[in-house]
């Protein structure tokens, strides 16, 4: 009876904190405000390539990866035409990966230098900074999109900026340091042969690129990109696909920013000002990272015509980098919240869903910190304190892939990953989980 009674007690209880943190489940999905990384993907293309006009499509029409804010600046697939020779074995562009020979480290390395060189030259990142205060919408900087972004209450940040406030100039650095500070561009140069094409071992790869500025430099450049024919069957059934994927970084500190706002912060129209800002060297791109990826395994069971083969391939590829970058490079890791918390049949807590899954490359080795985002009410400064350690559950993570559902992949009916605790103190919804180890972590 005791043990009864105990029972009943403890299930009360269990069942009191589920009604609470379930109120607190719902006010949070409304609104799960957190700072992702601002990213811009882009591809080179190769118009002398068999297959050129049928990846520039499918790459263009791909879905941007949804952990992160999408900073479009018009920058979408880079001809290798126009990149400046960059290597004695040819007369221009990137070196090529081929079917059978695949880049070393020093191909990598010089390839990645020399697209830096490219988005420096072209001023890439001064576009960049452009975005973030509303520079192609308006003639005049505004903070609208960091507001946005930063999920910043907006009419304190708009008085304390305008009062020049030591609150608001630190709200703002604050701003630039957590948002503006992470600004990436990926450029993803890609090699597939389809099977057969391997089987025959007939045909070269193709790295697959995107483009440099459209109209954002008054020329045509990166516009004028011939078609070219496909002309294998539709009846394939399968790629091997290498991605190499190259990712930058826009360099912002403290003293890059105050280049712009003591130079450049438009607060009336200034034609000539801005056009001195655009042609400013000192803003820079930065390579940090490179990942490959390189599957066998390709072969999808549905049925497609070329298009939309190439277009589920190389999403696919483009994902998988991605998550290993993240894992490679820590500033570009992934915040992402705890979605709810599960319970079992019995009120008691069962683990954590989160809305990631096989795209950003889980499995059941991965681990997970969970932080808290807190705010100092005296310096306006964010920081992340630790909460917990979570872990992956085998048989229980969402295959979220491009078509994952479509092809009837395994854990594609789910619709979250559950994650468990193995250490820590009591984890709520709207908390960020982060995979792997964060050095910032309080």
């Amino acid at each position: 009876m005791a043990q009864f009674v105990y029972s009943q007690e403890s299930d009360s209880l269990q069942l009191a904190r589920q009604a609470e943190i379930e109120a607190h489940n719902a006010a949070v999905a409304e609104q799960m405000d957190y700072d992702r990384s601002a990213l811009a993907v882009a591809m080179i293309y190769h118009a002398e390539d068999e297959f050129a006009a049928d990846i520039k499509t499918a790459f263009e029409s791909m879905p941007f990866p949804d952990k992160y804010d999408k900073h479009d600046i018009g920058l979408n697939v880079i001809d290798n035409r126009n990149i400046p020779q960059i290597s004695s074995r040819q007369k221009y562009g990137l070196i090529k990966a081929q079917f059978g020979k695949n880049l070393n480290a020093n191909d990598v390395r010089i390839n990645a230098l020399g697209l830096e060189n490219v988005l420096n030259r072209h001023r890439i990142a001064n576009y960049m900074i452009a975005k973030w205060f509303g520079l192609y919408e308006s003639e005049v900087c505004n903070v609208e999109l960091i507001k946005k972004r930063g999920h910043y209450n907006a009419t304190e940040l708009d008085i304390a900026i305008a009062n020049q406030s030591a609150r608001g100039l630190a709200m703002l650095a604050d701003a630039g340091e957590q948002l503006i500070g992470n600004t990436y561009l990926l450029i993803n140069d890609m090699t597939y042969v389809t099977a057969e094409e391997r089987a025959a071992a007939a045909k070269v790869g193709m790295s697959i690129a995107g483009s440099i500025i459209d109209g954002l430099l008054g020329t045509s450049f990166g516009r004028n990109l011939s078609k070219t024919g496909a002309k294998i069957a539709d009846s394939f059934t399968g790629f091997t696909v290498k991605n190499h994927s190259y990712l930058f970084r826009l360099q912002w500190n403290e003293e890059i920013a105050a280049i712009f706002y003591n130079e450049y912060y438009l607060t009336e129209p200034d034609e000539e000002k801005l056009k001195k800002f655009l042609a400013d060297e000192r803003f820079l791109l930065k390579y940090v990272a490179h990942e490959y990826e390189y599957s066998e395994k390709s072969v999808l069971k549905g049925k497609y015509n070329r298009h939309d083969l190439v277009k589920i391939i190389c999403k696919r590829s483009i994902d998988k980098n991605i998550a290993a970058l993240q894992l490679q490079y820590e500033d570009f890791k992934v915040k992402t919240p705890i979605y709810e918390v599960v319970y079992n049949e019995h009120g008691r807590v069962e683990g954590y869903a989160v809305k990631i899954g096989l795209k950003e490359g889980i499995n059941e080795r991965s681990t997970f910190q969970v932080v808290r985002k807190e705010i100092d009410p005296i310096t306006s400064k964010t920081s992340y304190r630790y909460v917990a350690t979570l872990r992956a559950v085998r048989n229980k993570i969402w295959d979220n892939r491009y078509m994952a559902t479509e092809e009837k992949e395994v854990g594609s009916e789910l619709p979250y990953t559950t994650l468990v605790k193995t250490s820590g103190s009591e984890i709520l919804p709207g908390m960020l989980v982060i995979e792997g180890r964060y050095s910032k972590i309080k």
